[in-house]
């Protein structure tokens, strides 16, 4: 096996055996599992698909469809008594492979650990942006090529900026394999920890979900060396995608469906009124911001969709975003399947 693979192969393979053998018995402690929110507004207790947990509290901004899904209404008017949760990338691939989570958002992530057995399908498209790589600002990193040798603080080994990390430093030709020694992965459970990190000297460059990034760069705190919305490769493709449990697609496909529906109706909120997505978010402290005006600008990069771009080819763009990441993660050698059938193999179209 290609040493390339290491950190998604091997590793992945290993996480996936432990955490399905001890699913039962997570520590409550792990990542904040056990920080939740009940009772979406107009929830019912006579709720056709009953409650559900849908992880949201991680304090990103980009996870606005989900914060706006919630207040206003749109998962109880599909059905849904809705309990938002904090969980990491193990505790939700656990939840998606028994389907007592039935969707996540997340990035291509996902991909080696379905290579891997985990029983979940893409069904959807989220949004675009939303990552950032900070350095300090007398750094002289400016980019990729400048890496080699450094320390890159994360949130989790594993997660989507760890990921979008990889794929950066792959494609210019520098292994994200730790065993290879090219740079290092450190990760911090909480972005101000990272920051600190940063700052000190303890890592070169932070990885992170906005809004810290631009929020720090704003202040002159830091400077970025990469966008995920407007690097040459990422832009105009989703950041992240929403996957379903097949075993509640199998069982109730109807379910998911609702689901995209409350999602959809949020997107296309979100679209029409990002000022008032932006104050939903800030009076609700789903996001530490206090700058109005950056968080819109934040949320309008991120290219949630209108009714009319739902309505069109939108189903045809989620699944070339699914097989252009597929061959992306093939080329650097993080998949070993066969990229045209895995692409197909792992998305399901689902009849909103």
């Amino acid at each position: 096996m290609n040493m390339k693979k290491t950190i998604f192969k091997k590793t992945a393979a290993l996480l996936l055996s432990a955490v399905l053998l001890t699913a039962c018995s997570i520590s409550e402690s792990s990542s904040g599992a056990n920080d939740s929110k009940s009772g979406n507004k107009g929830s019912s207790a006579d709720a056709k698909y009953g409650k559900i947990d849908i992880p949201a509290l991680d304090g990103a901004l980009c996870g606005a469809p989900i914060y706006v899904a919630y207040e206003n209404g749109y998962f109880s008017e599909e059905g849904f008594d809705v309990n938002l949760i904090s969980a990491d990338f193990e505790t939700r691939k656990i939840g998606l492979n028994n389907g007592t989570i039935p969707i996540v958002n997340g990035d291509f992530q996902f991909f080696p650990s379905i290579e891997n057995g985990i029983d979940v399908k893409v069904v959807d498209g989220l949004h675009e942006g939303c990552i950032k790589f900070a350095v300090n600002p007398d750094s002289d990193i400016k980019s990729v090529e400048d890496l080699k040798g450094k320390k890159i603080g994360v949130d989790e080994i594993g997660g989507t900026p760890h990921q979008v990390a990889s794929l950066w430093l792959e494609n210019a030709g520098i292994s994200a394999d730790p065993s290879d020694g090219e740079v290092t992965f450190l990760p911090f459970s909480d972005g101000n920890l990272e920051f600190e990190a940063l700052a000190s000297g303890e890592i070169d460059v932070a990885a992170l979900w906005d809004p810290l990034g631009s929020i720090h760069e704003k202040a002159g705190d830091v400077k970025i060396i990469f966008d995920l919305g407007t690097d040459e490769y990422f832009a105009d493709h989703f950041c992240c995608f929403l996957y379903a449990s097949s075993k509640v697609l199998d069982e109730n496909p109807e379910e998911i469906a609702a689901l995209l529906r409350a999602y959809r109706k949020a997107q296309e909120w979100i679209y029409e009124n990002p000022d008032k997505a932006v104050d939903l978010i800030i009076d609700n402290k789903y996001a530490s911001i206090e700058d109005r005006d950056l968080a819109i600008d934040l949320v309008k990069s991120y290219g949630y969709p209108s009714a009319d771009e739902h309505s069109s080819d939108w189903d045809a763009r989620v699944e070339g975003d699914v097989k252009y990441f597929v061959d992306g993660l093939s080329k650097i050698g993080y998949l070993e399947s066969d990229p045209d059938q895995f692409a197909k193999d792992i998305y399901y179209k689902v009849e909103v």
